[in-house]
């Protein structure tokens, strides 16, 4: 996996391409759905320049489009009564220990108020899961929790925008991109049992160029702004 970025939340996946990425060739499919949606609709495409929404799209990848695992807080314990019910972590830290990315120690949890004390197995990011633990930022370059991440995705092309639905076509409104992209896995994001216990990883790497997804963005005197980046 290439430079470490922010991560980003992937939303899955979107099947309703509808605009071309140029002003220059208008695929027929695209005219068409332009011919056939609502006039206000098409207006709004033909105010969107593709060149700034591609940027747009481009950079936001680039600042956060880091695939992760939403495990934010290192360690991470697993209970005997975890293990039994197939919980998330009781499934996946063995394959992470398998592969090199955490170590597994014996310990005892203290009673608390909820739950006696008992027995438990503690995984602790090794030197090598380290690697994969990725400091991120807000849009406003504020501080966030580091995660656990897999995949850097990076654009392959856009697909189509349309205004934000329940916002009116109008300039400067709200649009969702829709693009596909190419993915850089981490070494062990191909390994066939973590696809199998992160089931999402798996989507999105065998998704390279294929699946499509979504981005909402805001137009400003700055440019393109990403919503929720």
């Amino acid at each position: 996996m290439t430079r470490p970025m922010t991560p980003t939340t992937l939303p899955l996946p979107a099947t309703d391409p509808v605009a071309p990425r140029s002003r220059l060739a208008v695929p027929a499919a695209a005219a068409l759905l332009c011919a056939a949606a609502l006039l206000a609709g098409c207006q709004h495409e033909a105010t969107v320049d593709p060149g700034a929404l591609h940027a747009a799209t481009e950079l936001y990848l680039a600042r956060h489009g880091d695939l992760c695992l939403g495990k934010p807080r290192w360690p991470i314990d697993v209970t005997p009564a975890e293990a039994r019910a197939h919980a998330r972590d009781a499934v996946q830290m063995p394959v992470l220990q398998h592969l090199g990315l955490v170590q597994a120690e014996d310990i005892a949890l203290p009673a608390t108020a909820d739950a006696p004390a008992a027995a438990a197995i503690r995984y602790t990011l090794t030197p090598e899961g380290q690697k994969y633990f990725i400091a991120r930022k807000t849009a406003t370059g504020a501080a966030a929790p580091a995660d656990f991440c897999a995949a850097h995705l990076t654009l392959d092309r856009i697909v189509g925008w349309a205004p934000e639905p329940g916002h009116p076509a109008a300039d400067g409104g709200p649009v969702v991109v829709t693009y596909t992209y190419h993915v850089q896995p981490a070494p062990w994001a191909a390994d066939a049992d973590a696809q199998r216990v992160f089931p999402m990883v798996a989507r999105v790497v065998q998704g390279d160029g294929s699946l499509q997804l979504k981005q909402t963005f805001t137009h400003d005197s700055s440019g393109w702004t990403p919503v929720g980046g």
